[in-house]
């Protein structure tokens, strides 16, 4: 499966930023999207943390795990603060109002333009030959008690 592919399975992503002091912040974001190769986008909701430290330090990590599976992607990138007045807004709000209405007040989107990225496989496959995503589910299933 491609990052964006897992991007579309996941339910949050985690981004860590880090502030002027190199104090870490990692923080949950709903609503992001893998736009291309190169370039993730993810709606600032409700994060004046995670905008202040970009702001200081572009430098971050995204990681996105699709929760049953427990396969995703981490992302390393250089992040941008685009504002409505920036001429990327209306294409990457587009890209994200894909995801939620109007309802989710987008203050501004964090562009992430990526520089490494690699996937992310929970133990469970190293260990255990016989692991698939199949079993993962079916193991996630019973562990949280959820039904199909």
């Amino acid at each position: 499966m491609t990052m964006k592919e897992y991007a579309e399975k996941s339910v949050l992503c985690w981004l860590a930023t880090v502030d002027e002091d190199l104090v870490p912040n990692v923080s949950p974001k709903e609503l992001f999207t893998v736009l291309d190769d190169d370039t993730l986008l993810i709606a600032n909701v409700a994060s004046p943390v995670s905008e202040k430290n970009i702001l200081s330090n572009n430098k971050v990590c995204v990681s996105f795990v699709e929760v049953f599976e427990q396969r995703g992607f981490k992302v390393k990138g250089i992040a941008r603060v685009i504002v409505p007045e920036s001429t990327e807004w209306t294409g990457y709000l587009a890209a994200l109002r894909k995801l939620a209405d109007e309802r989710y007040p987008i203050k501004n989107i964090f562009e992430v333009k990526i520089t490494s990225s690699a996937r992310i496989l929970a133990p469970s496959y190293f260990l255990f030959s016989e692991t698939t995503p199949e079993s993962q589910i079916e193991s996630a299933l019973k562990t949280y008690k959820v039904r199909r």
